[in-house]
């Protein structure tokens, strides 16, 4: 009888499924259950971040920032915009905090509200405004963002991915990268609705400081026309929304029959109003 070698009928050693399906199988399970925590998780920082107290915030805060009052420059600048921000603060805003405003030396068209009332503004933005008002308008844009908490649960949110990417795949993984990419996308509708209310809450803020709605959108029409619109940070979390925050804040200008008055002047030379 002649020997015929043929493959046995199974095998255990042998998967019948192709190695790289099963690769994207455990792949996007991994992204689908990193996902689903991650939103939980999220939540669980809204609801918890409304009853963190100011003065544990303050203490978080003094170790996020550290030294940054030995980094502050643009002194004579810094000493306007500081005014600026007591006004709003005594006269209209009146949240918890003692804010300190950190100017920083670099072209960074921005400003970032930090835990414990902290707001860093960078001369990049300095530069380009053009009236008080319109510098009002975006300082109390920050302070609006300490009205809502914003600053903290975004913080908190980036805590929660940072800790669970690195638990599970190390810091400089590919799949990491990717994850970031992925709940960014998450992140876009949540960051519009924070800049959404802070723009509301710095339009009644300049209205109730000024008695005029002067320059409230003039900074949101240079960032339309700006050439290079990567150089305005955050300003620019919900682009290319942007035209649409102009017309929400015109809306509420005529639904609440804000007037439109004359801008302030800056300090002049305000370019050249530095150290």
């Amino acid at each position: 009888m002649k020997y015929t070698p043929r493959q046995p009928g199974s095998n255990v050693n042998v998967t019948p499924t192709s190695p790289l399906r099963e690769l994207f199988l455990l792949t996007a399970g991994l992204l689908g259950m990193v996902i689903v925590i991650y939103i939980v998780l999220g939540l669980a920082v809204d609801l918890i971040v409304p009853h963190i107290s100011t003065d544990l915030e303050n203490k978080m805060g003094g170790l996020l920032v550290g030294s940054l009052e030995a980094k502050d420059s643009d002194s004579k600048r810094g000493t306007h915009v500081r005014s600026i921000v007591e006004e709003l603060q005594d006269r209209c805003a009146r949240l918890p905090y003692v804010f300190k405003v950190h100017i920083h030396n670099s072209p960074t068209v921005n400003a970032v509200a930090l835990p414990g009332g902290h707001i860093i503004v960078y001369t990049g933005l300095l530069d380009k405004v053009a009236s008080e008002n319109e510098l009002a308008f975006i300082l109390a844009h920050e302070m609006g963002h300490f009205a809502h908490r914003d600053h903290m649960c975004g913080m908190g949110r980036a805590f929660v991915f940072i800790t669970i990417s690195t638990f599970l795949l190390g810091t400089d993984s590919i799949i990491s990268k990717m994850l970031a990419n992925t709940l960014n996308l998450t992140e876009m509708s949540f960051s519009r609705k924070q800049e959404t209310r802070a723009d509301e809450f710095a339009l009644e803020t300049l209205y109730c400081d000024y008695g005029h709605v002067a320059g409230a959108t003039d900074f949101f029409e240079k960032i339309s026309k700006a050439e290079d619109p990567g150089k305005f940070g955050h300003y620019l979390a919900s682009h290319p929304e942007n035209r649409k925050r102009i017309s929400h804040l015109e809306n509420i200008i005529r639904s609440k029959g804000f007037k439109f008055g004359k801008p302030t002047p800056l300090p002049e030379p305000w370019k050249q109003f530095k150290e």
